[in-house]
């Protein structure tokens, strides 16, 4: 069970402290709980951490699948990702210690600066669609992608926050304590349908890409069930200065029937979306990955899970997507790819976060 206590500061104010780390301001307060800002009292590494109170959120499963699900978050290694470091558990509380970005949520940006030129609009859109697109291929999807989850770095770089934190939710609790604006929602999901499939994620980066771009949110009103009227429309305006491919991606991706939406792989291979795209971001999948066993990848799946080789070896042979094993073992090789891939740049790993000092406590995982 981890340390949960209070320190005292030089003027005598008491302090939350949390295994190593001592928290400091409210960061906000957002649909899984309040985030807060801590710093490790040994090496001054500032983090963020998210408090998910056990008893305002029931249906959150610690346990079983989930378990396996942290861990495999914990994995993650994706420059446009906030990288989970670590997760503690406390009779009444969970905390999700995070990586800290300073420069802000996107949303302030735009506000701030008005629609974008398109190479910059473009540049934050291919970023974001790296790391939703790296989610999905190890089988987890946002569906909660909003300004106030699409943050900055100090580089103007985009950091998704919050991916896989829904699917520890039942649907239904997902809906009810969702507090971000139903602006970016899904058609299928603002009528109570629940889908939970990758395409709830194209549409919301759809109206990002329209909000890059123009400035505004193509579906808008302050009376909601006009707003979801508009929603499941489908119908938005167009402003006479987007080009025509551009428009012709927003439409694709904008579908109400999601079955007729752009894919992943549609925006991927779409002529606007592959000017200027830097290699880094969907780095190349060597032959040799898919038709041989990686040792170095398998070692580290066992160790992470206390697993034997012949249970990875299983899981792999088991054809099932979503066995959090072969799960973990993809996402090794696909860090690996893009680390190779980013060692080009030769630009010092200006994005990634390098993990604090392992803290006192329960690790779920």
């Amino acid at each position: 069970m981890a340390d949960k206590g209070q320190v005292q500061t030089s003027q005598g104010q008491p302090l939350m402290k949390i295994g190593y780390y001592i928290l400091g301001e409210t960061l906000g307060v957002g649909t899984f709980g309040k985030v807060k800002t801590a710093k490790h009292e040994l090496t001054g590494h500032k983090v963020a951490v998210k408090i998910l109170n056990r008893q305002k959120i029931k249906n959150l499963d610690v346990v079983g699948k989930i378990r396996r699900e942290i861990q495999n978050l914990k994995l993650f290694r994706h420059p446009h990702i906030i990288k989970l470091y670590q997760v503690i558990s406390t009779p009444t509380d969970i905390f999700m210690i995070m990586e800290y970005v300073s420069g802000g949520e996107l949303f302030d940006y735009i506000v701030k600066h008005g629609k974008l030129k398109e190479a910059e609009a473009r540049r934050f859109f291919q970023q974001i669609i790296s790391g939703v697109d790296y989610c999905h291929r190890h089988m987890v999807v946002h569906r909660d992608l909003k300004p106030e989850n699409l943050l900055l770095d100090q580089n103007l770089n985009v950091k998704i926050a919050d991916f896989g934190l829904s699917n520890m939710m039942m649907d239904g609790e997902f809906l009810r304590t969702s507090c971000g604006s139903p602006n970016y929602a899904a058609p299928e999901v603002i009528s109570g349908k629940l889908y939970a499939g990758p395409e709830v994620d194209i549409w919301s980066c759809g109206v990002i890409l329209y909000a890059l771009l123009c400035g505004t949110l193509p579906f808008d009103d302050e009376h909601v069930p006009t707003l979801f009227r508009k929603i499941k429309s489908g119908i938005f305006p167009i402003p006479d200065y987007l080009n025509k491919s551009v428009v012709n991606l927003l439409v694709y991706m904008l579908q109400v029937d999601p079955m007729k939406r752009a894919t992943m792989h549609d925006i991927k291979e779409h002529d606007w979306f592959k000017k200027d795209l830097p290699a880094y971001l969907f780095p190349a999948t060597n032959d040799q990955d898919t038709s041989l066993i990686n040792t170095s990848a398998l070692m580290e799946v066992c160790e992470k899970f206390c697993v034997t080789e012949r249970e990875v070896h299983s899981a792999l042979l088991s054809g099932d997507p979503h066995d959090q094993l072969a799960i973990a073992y993809h996402l090794i090789l696909d860090n690996k790819r893009i680390e190779d891939e980013t060692s080009k740049l030769e630009k010092s790993n200006f994005y990634w976060a390098s993990s604090p000092p392992p803290t006192s406590g329960s690790d779920v995982s």
